[in-house]
């Protein structure tokens, strides 16, 4: 009997609410009820999309950001050696009979530690034997070179920059070509060009470039700014400051280069014995026969009597 009074109720209201729409207000005010019971249902799922989401943009914006760092620097390292290219475009086309520069390999690596010994300019970066890194290897910021690596670990290695006092390294000034060698004097935005000569032809605002002297250094990279140049009659040499042109306080992302370990004689041989390879390869290939199409043969053709 409850069963189907209730049935009956259901369907009477149906009729009248399609009907007569009076139950209209009450249904509205039903769903104002309701409606945070629906909100608790779909939280969890909310939430869970909300921080999928959250986690996937913040991952994608993380890797995007690095990969924007190391083109960056890429691009940066590239337009350090434009003002040595072109000041000495004239002098390696008669020099080198117009042979193209290779650009160098290089590998973008991270700080992750100072030395904190005051009286050495050290830094820890985070690539080591594991990436390839080896003694020796030159590292440079997005303005310039900023020392090479001394000590190399599994997944590390240690890097003496250009300022500390053991460090020297051969540049040259690239408005003129004359070659001196730079010295660290233990002060992060001071370098000392020793042995110039007071008639050097040098003055304040040279820029001082890597020479490539002693397959160290790369040629063409910014080493520093010549700052002041003192010149003293009663001593044969002048006293020349510069700043390092590479941010070696601030620098956080640096790239590692990798040279052609090979001395030039080793490279012009290299050269010569894959050109006479080639060479000898293109004379023993045997040519590839010509093969003419037949000619079509002549078809007399009845001559036509009157």
């Amino acid at each position: 009997m409850r069963l189907l009074v209730f049935a009956v109720l259901s369907a009477v209201l149906m009729v009248v609410d399609a009907r007569l729409g009076v139950l209209q207000s009450a249904r509205s005010q039903l769903g104002l009820i309701v409606e945070p019971v629906y909100w608790l249902g779909r939280l969890p799922v909310t939430l869970w999309d909300s921080a999928t989401q959250e986690l996937s943009s913040r991952t994608e914006l993380v890797a995007e950001n690095e990969r924007l760092k190391t083109e960056q620097l890429m691009m940066q390292r590239r337009l350090q050696r434009l003002a040595a290219l072109t000041e000495q475009n004239v002098r390696l086309r008669e020099l080198l009979n117009s042979a193209a520069l290779v650009d160098d390999e290089v590998l973008a690596t991270e700080l992750i530690g100072i030395d904190p010994n005051p009286f050495t300019h050290r830094i820890l970066i985070d690539k080591g034997s594991r990436d390839g890194v080896m003694l020796g290897q030159p590292v440079l910021d997005a303005r310039g070179l900023m020392g090479q690596v001394v000590e190399v670990m599994p997944y590390s290695a240690r890097v003496l920059l250009l300022t500390d006092t053991t460090h020297s390294i051969p540049v040259q000034v690239n408005r003129n070509g004359l070659r001196a060698i730079a010295t660290g004097t233990g002060n992060p935005e001071r370098l000392e060009l020793r042995h110039v000569a007071d008639t050097a032809d040098i003055k304040k605002g040279d820029l001082l470039v890597s020479s490539g002297l002693g397959q160290r250094f790369p040629a063409g990279y910014p080493v520093a700014t010549v700052t002041e140049v003192i010149h003293d009659s009663g001593q044969p040499f002048a006293i020349v400051r510069a700043m390092p042109t590479a941010n070696l306080n601030r620098s956080r992302y640096m790239l590692l280069v990798f040279t052609d370990p090979r001395t030039p004689e080793q490279r012009a041989v290299d050269s010569a014995e894959a050109q006479e390879a080639a060479d000898r390869q293109a004379r023993e290939q045997p040519a590839t026969p010509v093969v003419e199409p037949p000619a079509e043969s002549a078809v007399p053709v009845p001559e036509e009597r009157p």
